[in-house]
């Protein structure tokens, strides 16, 4: 069966490229570079790298790279860009549940639910993040960011639901308090100007929640801030008015 996010990225490459949400790409991108202490001979890991946007330009300014990704449509598209631009990046199709890699990189990124919390259940989600967890290195990290559940708890679930949060035209909402998911369908338009309804599912967060899965795998320092598109910092208090927070955990 189809999954609603595999439907989604199929001919939405030069669409996903506009859109608002992508549009920070350098700052987040410049960010990633501090955490690396601008080392240019570490390895890093693209999980969910879609159309190569965080990718390209790292390897623009001289980093290794490898992006993986579930979409063959989107990977077509960010290795044409890649091409474009003259720079090698690894692009491998791939399920980020079942990574092949094993103590490879220095650095795991997922940005932009770049697969994680996307799953269509709480297990599924988790082998996301031990799959990273296993490419990683002895003293690896891993920057991610995801949905903040602490948004719609603290506003009341009507108001959470009216309001326009998704990307595209969302709409037909419904937040299960019991599982913290979100169900809603989404309206689009590809690449081609074909329009599609997606029935969506998305799995929201709170901190601790995170806290404990990364403590299961065996990371040691867990931060998690705020995320604001091409605001990435580390000065920023997570609060329940940030629809993403920003993670990084180190072994």
């Amino acid at each position: 069966m189809t999954q609603w996010y595999e439907k989604l990225f199929v001919d939405y490459a030069e669409t996903y490229d506009k859109e608002t949400f992508t549009q920070g790409t350098l700052q987040e991108t410049g960010f990633i570079e501090q955490e690396l202490n601008h080392d240019k001979t570490k390895r890093i890991l693209d999980v969910g790298c879609g159309t190569g946007r965080h990718a390209i330009e790292l390897a623009k300014r001289g980093y290794q790279i490898t992006g993986i990704d579930l979409s063959e449509s989107q990977l077509k598209h960010a290795k044409q860009k890649a091409k474009d631009e003259s720079v090698n990046v690894d692009f491998q199709i791939a399920d980020a549940r079942h990574l092949s890699f094993t103590n490879e990189f220095d650095i795991v990124i997922m940005i932009c639910e770049g697969a994680f919390s996307l799953m269509e259940t709480d297990e599924m989600n988790f082998s996301i993040l031990q799959s990273a967890t296993n490419a990683l290195k002895e003293k690896g990290k891993l920057i991610f960011t995801t949905l903040n559940a602490l948004f719609p708890l603290y506003h009341s679930v009507k108001d959470f639901m009216n309001d326009n949060l998704v990307e595209g035209n969302s709409n037909n909402n419904s937040f299960d308090l019991m599982t913290f998911r979100d169900h809603s369908t989404l309206d689009i338009e590809d690449d081609y100007g074909n329009k599609k309804t997606i029935t969506c599912n998305e799995r929201y967060y709170t901190p601790s929640e995170i806290t404990w899965l990364l403590k299961t795998l065996g990371y040691s320092k867990i931060a998690i801030y705020g995320c604001e598109v091409g605001n990435f910092k580390r000065d920023k208090p997570l609060t329940t008015e940030d629809f993403e927070m920003l993670v990084i955990a180190e072994k």
